[in-house]
């Protein structure tokens, strides 16, 4: 017995060790259990978070994708502007001008390019910066190339009223959109700039880059019959509330360090400065003049400006006709918006020049084309020094060729 007791005393130790492992096992298969569904809980976090990123993925390289594809679409030299205007590369006589060697040019290419380098040559001087360049170009354009169709009886290659290409456009000094914006873009080629022409289906201008990634929208086709720099080194921001356009393979055009109101603003000590300000630019015959201020204007202030274009503008009315007026606010380096007033007259009824057919060369033509039909000078309209009669000289043969009105029009930024 005594053994018995011995023994159970001494294996009673022992099955307190074993019940205390059993709870401790217990205790640790509870943790288990609990960190086991902790863990199933993460890993379900894990793979909803892993799901969504792998979505966002996915829709970010189905629109990269979709981006690239515009890119590799986005056409500009074989596309045609409102299914007939096409646009035409012209690389090889803008290379040609920059090596110097045109003998694998074209005869018509060859001509294009001796016609843009005597702009060049006109235009240009020594120590020029890009931007000096490219504006001294944009004021030949516009000065020099019109919308009026032939500017005689005879049909020049292009002059039909549609001169798309560089060669038309500069032999006929008119031009359809596409005329200018492929003219600009040669230039700018030749000067060393890269230019892009940008289309929607029924328009076309250039972005041109004037600093490296600084580009700027140019629509010479709209300045040259509206408003001078109303559509000049734009950002996509100014640009685009006149203009449509794909731009998803075009460069961002976001610097004003070359836009006229930075370039040309002058700085007023408040806005009762602007009416005197703007008369005389008007006066001078400024088509633009832009203001900034220098106190940036406070919201009130901001209220009165809109009041005192609306004032000017009935000024205008009042006192000029055939005109055309716009105001803009326009970004500034410094961050203060510049005022910008633009203007346009129309002298609709100033006459066109033409051919004195009193002149010895008109009197030498007509007799030679009486001789060759048997007629009198007289039944071709050359009455003679001194015709008497009824009928006046410029009834019987006009001394002025009526040459069409051209479709103008101006894009107005509002």
């Amino acid at each position: 017995m005594s053994t018995e007791t011995e023994t159970m005393e001494h294996k009673a130790p022992g099955k307190g060790i074993k019940v205390a492992k059993g709870v401790g096992a217990g205790l640790l298969a509870l943790c288990l259990v609990g960190s086991l569904g902790l863990n199933v809980y993460q890993a379900q976090a894990q793979r909803d978070y892993a799901n969504q990123m792998g979505a966002f993925i996915a829709e970010q390289k189905e629109r990269w994708a979709k981006a690239e594809e515009q890119e590799n679409t986005y056409q500009e030299d074989g596309y045609k502007v409102a299914g007939e205007y096409e646009i035409r590369s012209t690389t090889h006589i803008s290379d040609a001008y920059k090596s110097g060697d045109d003998s694998q040019l074209s005869a018509e290419d060859k001509d294009t390019l001796k016609m843009a380098k005597d702009v060049l040559d006109e235009v240009l001087s020594d120590g020029m910066d890009n931007y000096e360049k490219e504006l001294a170009v944009y004021r030949w354009m516009v000065a020099n190339i019109g919308n009026n169709g032939s500017d005689g009886v005879i049909v020049r290659p292009g002059s039909g009223g549609s001169p798309f290409t560089p060669h038309d456009v500069l032999k006929s000094k008119n031009a359809v959109c596409v005329g200018y914006a492929t003219t600009f873009r040669l230039f700018m080629n030749m000067l060393g700039m890269d230019c892009h022409i940008v289309h929607n289906d029924y328009h076309s201008w250039d972005l041109v880059e004037l600093e490296p990634d600084q580009w700027y929208h140019v629509d010479v086709y709209s300045d040259a019959h509206g408003a001078e720099f109303a559509n000049f080194n734009m950002t996509d921001a100014i640009c685009g509330m006149g203009h449509s356009w794909d731009g998803s393979a075009l460069p961002v055009a976001d610097s004003v360090k070359y836009s006229p109101a930075v370039q040309n603003s002058v700085e007023l000590d408040g806005l009762l400065d602007v009416p005197a300000q703007f008369k005389k630019a008007v006066d001078e015959g400024l088509g633009a003049v832009y203001f900034r201020f220098k106190t940036p204007l406070t919201e009130e202030e901001q209220s009165t400006a809109n009041f005192l274009v609306s004032v000017l503008e009935n000024a205008i009315n009042a006192t000029m006709e055939n005109s055309y007026f716009q105001a803009l606010w326009y970004p500034g380096e410094d961050g203060n918006d510049i005022l910008g007033l633009l203007m346009e007259r129309y002298d609709d009824d100033e006459p066109e020049p033409g051919f004195d057919s009193s002149s010895p060369e008109g009197k030498a033509v007509i007799q030679a084309i009486a001789e060759a039909f048997g007629l009198e000078p007289a039944d071709l309209g050359d009455l003679g020094d001194d015709p008497g009669g009824d009928i006046p000289v410029d009834d019987a043969f006009p001394t002025t060729v009526p040459i069409p009105e051209g479709i103008g029009g101006s894009v107005i930024i509002s």
